[in-house]
This record gives structure tokens, C-alpha cells and sequence, in this order.
């Protein structure tokens, strides 16, 4: 694999923060499901997913950088190791052009790292990497909670279960859906970074919904019966006679796990013109006169 810092397009010296911002911008821009049938977007997100799992981790990145491991997590063997504890014979082993099999790297690993590890015959064991993955999903598919499948970079698919009321921002852990360990070692996980998108007109605080209900000046002045939308589908909703703009009305239980949904009134004019309505309002001469800008006013 290539440079991880060359294709995040970060420098050596980048935050955790740059990289996971690169990272983002090109997970979204490589990912299949946004990709399909291009084989080259699918090659280049497993790129990226592998240098982010390399750099997001504070050791392996920092064993990285030292030399101690390369680009794709494998070790690397101290300097002048073979020639400072190899005898004669092994040496000759690890000359340009001999041959180097799975029992010399496992004898490799041994003397590199100690004897007695959790691997089988008692060599090295070496936990899986972690797969990086983000996921975006609907406002209503967060909200009550859905099944959704992820294309992995080597072409499989996992299904993530997203739980009732799951935010913007939240990882998810998937044990043992990473990639392989070596030498008996424990896979890794799958770590799925979860993207809501923006509704229309929920958004959400907290466990609560919050949607913005635009009304007439007729509805708001005396009242009506008129539908609102909910993430379970459309209620009857009455509206008190005088209500005003910004008013909040609750529906008790129609949030997210046991959240509440709220409704703000909005008061809109008509689209065209009401020479009847504008006459009147300029006749008009209210019993109780106000000034809605009083606490405004400065002194």
C-alpha cells in the first residue's frame, strides 16, 4: 500500500482532526453504494478505509512514523537485527534471492517480539485491523431505528442494525467485523461513523422533534383542525383560537424513544394579493391596542 499521509492528502504532522476530515471527504466521495459499477472508486475506498484505520490509531500510528510496522500493519524487523542476533546459517536464510516462508516469519515474530504470544505453537499473535466506515442514513430511519447494508472494500456486505434514536456523529462497534488477526490473534472490528441527514421540516432536540407548521392568519385568529406530519405518519392537531406565531404545541410521546414532538406556528400570508383582508386590517382598530416591540425599545 501506498503512503497512508500521500493518499489521505495529509501531512506528517496533521491533527487527529485533519485526518479524520480528509478521511470523511473522501469516504464519501470513493464509497461504492455512491459509486456503483466502478471498480476503481471500490479499490480507492479500501485504500482510504485502510490508511484512516492505520492513522486514526494513536499506536499504530506513532509505530508507523518510528518504522516499526509499514503501511499495512505489518512489522517490520528492528535495524541490523539479523546480523546483530542471527547466527551464520539464518543469515543466509535472508539474502536477496532466498526464499522466505510462512514458518521464517513466524520465527521472525518470535525473536522480534517474544516467545509464548497467543498464537498457535505458541508464536505471535496479532489483532485484526479495524475497518472505518460512515454511513449515511434518513432522519426518519435514525429516529425509529432500521436495518441497513454496508458494501465492504473487499466487495462483502454487512448488515448494520441502527438502534431507535441514534444520532449524528455516533459510532457504531461491530465485533470481530474487521479484518482477519494473523497467527491466531482475534479479528478486528468494524467501526461505522453514522451521517443523519437533514429532513425537510423535523429537525430534532434531544429525544424531542421539533417541526415548524406554517398557518393562516384565519386558522391562527379562530382556530382550526389541521393535519401534522410525525415520524409515525400524520395526526389531527387542533388549534387554539388567538394563537400567535412561535407558539408550541406538544404531542406527548410522538418523539423519539419516548421523546416528545413539538409544533411551532408559523403565520403566513397568502401568495397573492387580498384587497379585502388589506382594507380591512386598515380600517381595523383593535379593542385591546399593543405594541408587540415594546421590550425591544431602547431607553
Amino acid at each position: 500500500m501506498k503512503d497512508p499521509y500521500k493518499i489521505l492528502g495529509v501531512e506528517r504532522d496533521a491533527s487527529d482532526a485533519a485526518i479524520q476530515k480528509a478521511y470523511r471527504k473522501l469516504a464519501k466521495q470513493h464509497h461504492p453504494d455512491l459509486n456503483p459499477g466502478k471498480p476503481e472508486a471500490e479499490a480507492k475506498f479500501k485504500e482510504i478505509s485502510a490508511s484512516y484505520a492505520l492513522l486514526s490509531d494513536p499506536e499504530k500510528r506513532g509505530r508507523f512514523d518510528r518504522g516499526e510496522i509499514d503501511a499495512e500493519g505489518v512489522e517490520q524487523a528492528p535495524r541490523h537485527f539479523y546480523r546483530d542476533h542471527g547466527d551464520p546459517a539464518d543469515r543466509a536464510k535472508y539474502q536477496s534471492g532466498a526464499s522466505f516462508g510462512d514458518e521464517d516469519l513466524e520465527s521472525l515474530l518470535r525473536n522480534a517480539f517474544g516467545h509464548g504470544g497467543q498464537g498457535g505453537r505458541g508464536g505471535f499473535a496479532m489483532r485484526g485491523v479495524d475497518l472505518q466506515f460512515t454511513l449515511s442514513v434518513d432522519f426518519i430511519e435514525a429516529a425509529k431505528g432500521a436495518v441497513r447494508r454496508v458494501t465492504l472494500p473487499e466487495g462483502g456486505t454487512l448488515d448494520v442494525t441502527l438502534p431507535a434514536g441514534i444520532a449524528d456523529g455516533q459510532v457504531l462497534r461491530l465485533k470481530g467485523k474487521g479484518e482477519p488477526g494473523f497467527g491466531g490473534g482475534r479479528a478486528g472490528d468494524a467501526l461505522i461513523e453514522i451521517t443523519v441527514n437533514p429532513h425537510p421540516f423535523f429537525r430534532r432536540e434531544g429525544k424531542d422533534v421539533i417541526v415548524e407548521l406554517p398557518v393562516t392568519i384565519q386558522e391562527a385568529v379562530v382556530g382550526a383542525k389541521v393535519r401534522v406530519p410525525t415520524i409515525d405518519g400524520p395526526v389531527n392537531v387542533t388549534i387554539a383560537p388567538r394563537s400567535s406565531s412561535g407558539t408550541r404545541l406538544r404531542l406527548k410521546g410522538r418523539g423519539i424513544a419516548g421523546g416528545h414532538q413539538y409544533v411551532e406556528l408559523r403565520i403566513v400570508l397568502p401568495p397573492g394579493e387580498e384587497p379585502e383582508l388589506a382594507a380591512f386590517l386598515a380600517a381595523w382598530r383593535p379593542a385591546h391596542p399593543f405594541n408587540p416591540r415594546a421590550g425591544m425599545e431602547q431607553s
